[in-house]
């Protein structure tokens, strides 16, 4: 039932990665992920890479391992986040997926960065993470490099 309710578009599994495929995925971290101590944490992941390397592929993994502890939530294409999520001046009292996603332990974002944002999407966007501080923790999936440790 949580499986369903999780829309996880893949049913991947962590035993089943393949770590000889060159995407430069760390056996012992994702092992370490896998616990899913960090989402007891209440932290976040951003998975990122090229097209087709699997980003999306882990990401169920990881919410498929979540789905035996919590209930998580899956968005499967980033821009259907805001067909969802009504816009914050719109919306009063969450309900259907958009209240799912909200009492969701993980909520994965996937594909994040192929279509720019509008304005008003990116505050709404910034509204969701703002929402789900410590709450519950995010997977988002892009293939925008990552920016860690830049300014």
């Amino acid at each position: 039932m949580r499986a369903r309710v999780a829309r996880l578009r893949h049913h991947a599994s962590v035993e089943d990665v393949n770590y000889q495929i060159p995407r430069g995925l760390d056996r012992a971290l994702f092992l370490k992920l896998a616990a899913c101590d960090w989402i007891a944490e209440r932290r976040n992941l951003l998975i990122t890479g090229a097209a087709g390397l699997g980003k999306s592929w882990l990401a169920c993994a990881l919410g498929h391992k979540v789905v035996g502890k919590t209930s998580p939530f899956s968005i499967p294409a980033f821009p259907r986040l805001f067909a969802i999520w009504p816009s914050r001046t719109a919306m009063r009292v969450p309900s259907g997926s958009c209240a799912r996603s909200l009492a969701a332990k993980l909520l994965i974002l996937d594909d994040w960065g192929p279509e720019a944002l509008t304005p008003e999407q990116a505050r709404d966007l910034l509204e969701i993470v703002e929402d789900r501080y410590d709450k519950g923790s995010l997977i988002i999936t892009s293939q925008f490099p990552s920016i860690a440790g830049t300014t």
